[in-house]
């Protein structure tokens, strides 16, 4: 992993821009909650994407109810780590009979040149009546505005998407919050790694 990936967190908070929680339809941002935009710039070259795949495209981001396993990784496994703990997540809402309410998503919450904590998460309609156990728990996801970008293929290869949206952050002079969010529009657990379709949203202060 690069430099961008690894310290992200750390190093947009050192000029002021940072990251948080992000999703897509059930979370109420995408193209019909959108604040008023104008044309998105394109990614640079290098980013595999979709003519249509937003890249800053400001939204805004819905509370919702989740339920998640909170760990920790090393960047050289974390997709190995991420996609164990969403399939402890499956388990647990297979156990109690839950249904997701939108894709899996990825919240991280600190990161640093070897590793970083996160939280696998999906959304639910409500919380169960029963408690989930085995570490799983319900939680809500934060609301906010916040800018969505697009990564098309491996999860390796997202550091240059995230190289991209620093400096996109930096151009627009932006400041954002210092957790940030991956949601998956091809579930990981079942994806092979190379044909992933990732959204990454940057919640802004």
């Amino acid at each position: 992993m690069i430099a961008s990936r690894m310290l992200w967190l750390p190093a947009a908070a050192a000029v002021g821009f940072a990251l948080t929680l992000g999703f897509g339809l059930t979370m109420g941002f995408g193209p019909t909650s959108a604040t008023a935009q104008v044309p998105n710039p394109l990614p640079p070259p290098s980013i595999s994407v979709s003519p249509n795949d937003p890249f800053g495209e400001e939204v805004m981001m819905n509370e919702a109810t989740i339920i998640y396993f909170a760990g920790s990784g090393l960047w050289d496994s974390a997709f190995e780590t991420i996609v164990m703990a969403f399939k402890s997540v499956y388990g647990a809402m297979d156990k109690l009979g839950i249904k997701p309410n939108g894709a899996p998503m990825t919240i991280y919450t600190a990161t640093d040149d070897t590793g970083f904590q996160f939280q696998a998460a999906v959304p639910i309609a409500q919380a169960p009546t029963t408690p989930p156990s085995g570490g799983i728990k319900i939680g809500k996801s934060p609301p906010g505005k916040a800018l969505k970008f697009v990564h098309r293929g491996s999860y390796d290869a997202m550091d240059s998407t995230y190289e991209a949206i620093t400096n996109y952050l930096d151009d627009k002079r932006l400041e954002a919050k210092d957790l940030f969010v991956e949601q998956y529009m091809k579930d990981p657990v079942t994806t092979p790694e190379d044909d992933l379709v990732v959204e990454v949203y940057v919640p802004l202060k």
